[in-house]
């Protein structure tokens, strides 16, 4: 029987897909990103140990809320990086008449097909479209990246892009077109916003004594975030 680590249960997230939705945040990641908030999710042992069953259950649970396009999104940490508990999980919420989301970073271990033919959304997190500025960033070769955007054109996936937007590596006007130009080539793309770069898990570093890697380096600009995105992608719809 397949068991997943899940980290936490959101009950009513509302910027997580579209609708009222059911979040679920898995344990474990494999990137290491210099800008991440939820290092308490990287461990893979930890979590509570659930099983697909038990979990779909809770899910369930909340229905009534998912009028109107809601439904459940799988987060992290990194769902794809326990894939054959994700999709068990993808196909009882199916049967369930449930939307499914996944928040991915698009770094997995594979099983895209399978996973894919269950969901309806993904939401992706573009860490850098550069594989140098990739790799500083988050600590991996964006192969595995690629392979996931891969299977994502292949199936036709429906996409919202995210990408953080961080003073002094990825704020400059030319990165963001050469990002907007990278989204053209990305099938089903339906919506890209920028991120603004926020400091609300440094606390977390410190009770954890890690030590954060972006210390130096100031919150991004909201409104400056906001003109990027309005110059380059016409607001928060791109289709």
């Amino acid at each position: 029987m397949t068991l997943g680590h899940i980290h936490s249960m959101e009950s009513m997230g509302l910027v997580d897909g579209p609708g009222i939705r059911t979040v679920i945040f898995f344990q474990g990641c494999a990137l290491r990103c210099k800008f991440c908030h939820n290092p308490d999710t990287w461990d893979f042992s930890c979590g509570e140990l659930t099983k697909p069953e038990e979990l779909v259950k809770k899910i369930c649970r909340f229905k009534p809320y998912f009028k109107n396009g809601g439904g459940v999104t799988f987060s992290g940490g990194e769902p794809l990086m326990q894939p054959d508990f994700l999709f068990e999980v993808l196909k009882l919420c199916k049967a369930e008449g449930i939307h499914t989301c996944i928040d991915t970073a698009g770094y997995g271990m594979g099983n895209y097909d399978e996973i894919l033919s269950y969901t309806d959304l993904v939401l992706l997190d573009i860490k850098h479209i550069n594989p140098t500025n990739y790799q500083e960033i988050t600590g991996q070769s964006i192969d595995r990246f690629n392979q996931f955007l891969k299977a994502l054109n292949k199936h036709q996936t429906p996409i919202w892009i995210r990408h953080v937007v961080i003073p002094g590596i990825t704020d400059h006007p030319i990165h963001i077109k050469q990002l907007k130009d990278y989204i053209n080539n990305i099938s089903n793309v339906q919506k890209v916003e920028l991120l603004p770069y926020h400091l609300l898990g440094v606390n977390k570093y410190k009770t954890m004594k890690l030590s954060y890697p972006l210390s130096n380096i100031p919150a991004m600009d909201k409104d400056k975030t906001a003109k990027l995105q309005q110059k380059f992608f016409g607001g928060y719809d791109y289709v």
